[in-house]
Order: structure tokens, then C-alpha cells, then sequence
């Protein structure tokens, strides 16, 4: 298998790959960060529970609406 590919200068910091190699780096960072695994705010979840608010006026009060009560 070649490693002729260009990958555009991304994971420059990352360590080279070895297969064989199964131990985890010591005391570094993530490479990445997803969601789930992030910390959040109070901020975060007040714009959360304000897009829900919304979210449910527009859903429930629309249907009402049409309905006519």
C-alpha cells in the first residue's frame, strides 16, 4: 500500500500510525473533541430550551390555530 496521497497539510501534529504499536499516547490531548463529550454552558442550555419553546408555540399553536379553538 503507498502513501502517495496529499492530504493538504491536515493532521500535521498528528503522531505517524504503526499497527503494531497499541499503546495510547501518554498525557496528550485529544486528537478531536465531538459533542456529546464537550462541555456546555448555562448559555447553551438556556438558547436549547428557548429554541424548544419556539419550537413548540409554532407546532402547537399553529395546529390550534387551524383547528379553531
Amino acid at each position: 500500500m503507498s502513501d502517495d496521497h496529499d492530504d493538504h497539510g491536515h493532521g500535521e501534529d498528528r503522531p505517524e500510525y504503526d499497527p503494531a504499536d497499541k499503546d495510547l499516547p501518554a498525557g496528550e490531548p485529544p486528537l478531536r473533541s465531538t459533542a456529546p463529550q464537550s462541555d456546555y454552558t448555562g448559555r447553551d442550555v438556556g438558547v436549547g430550551v428557548a429554541v424548544l419553546a419556539v419550537g413548540l408555540v409554532l407546532t402547537f399553536g399553529l395546529a390550534l390555530g387551524f383547528v379553531g379553538i
